[in-house]
């Protein structure tokens, strides 16, 4: 069994074949030489939590994201929230509003939002 080292440098051969990308460059978004960078890849040197914050930034994803990847980390809290609302404002003169009304509520309730 791998440990988490190994699990993350596995993850990070993934992105880099998904994504088509060279060490050269994963060594720029890590912000270390494409040496160190190989260091890593090999796992005679371990990736910092600054370096991989650096590759998570560059890549588009968050750390937790290179940690399950492929997958996509989804909070259990953030699946259990309200649905989203939005609410939209729009100032209109009066003989435009109630035509928006209009087209939106139908004359019958028109009238129930006059009152």
């Amino acid at each position: 069994m791998e440990n988490f080292a190994e699990h993350i440098v596995q993850n990070l051969r993934k992105i880099m074949t998904d994504r088509g990308l060279k060490q050269a460059s994963m060594a720029d978004f890590a912000g270390v030489t494409a040496s160190q960078y190989s260091k890593v890849m090999s796992g005679t040197v371990q990736l910092s939590l600054q370096q991989l914050s650096n590759l998570a930034t560059n890549l588009g994803l968050r750390e937790i994201d290179i940690i399950t990847y492929p997958e996509r980390f989804v909070s259990s809290a953030s699946t259990q929230q309200e649905p989203l609302e939005a609410v939209l404002q729009i100032r209109l003169k009066k003989d435009k509003q109630d035509q928006v009304l209009r087209l939106v509520f139908g004359d019958n309730n028109l009238e129930i939002l006059n009152k």
